[in-house]
């Protein structure tokens, strides 16, 4: 498995639209665009910085992840994505390595990658992405 980079900071946002002025009139950000990704119940927002980007989430369900992770630990950080260079064999590498998963398949993200998350509990507390883009 070889981790290319810091592919994407998730943050979980309550007001997506409030959220992003923010970015745009404080941290002179441009908003790449704006996908709903159905399956996770998310709205997303990509804000390119430099080589990685800021992606803002909001739950487009009450019953969505990201709406669960707000209610329990309020807006902020959700997750650290890091693109690999073959996401089949780094979930290979982990499950053979004994790393708690929660995704054992890839599965389709936001900005058209294939992506899976392991478990905080096996990385000290942290939710990575591992992300893989073509």
């Amino acid at each position: 498995m070889k981790v290319l980079k810091v592919d994407h900071i998730g943050i979980a946002v309550s007001n997506l639209e409030e959220r992003m002025k923010f970015y745009t009139d404080f941290l002179g950000l441009e908003c790449q665009g704006i996908e709903t990704v159905e399956e996770q119940k998310v709205k997303v927002a990509f804000f390119p910085v430099g080589d990685s980007e800021i992606e803002l989430l909001e739950s487009t369900s009450p019953d969505g992840p990201i709406a669960k992770f707000i209610e329990k630990n309020g807006e902020g950080i959700q997750h650290i994505a890091l693109r690999v260079d073959s996401i089949e064999g780094a979930l290979e590498y982990l499950k053979e390595s004994g790393v708690r998963l929660i995704d054992e398949k890839p599965r389709y993200g936001a900005g058209g990658a294939s992506i899976a998350f392991l478990h905080p509990k096996a990385t000290g507390g942290v939710l990575f992405e591992i992300s893989e883009r073509n």
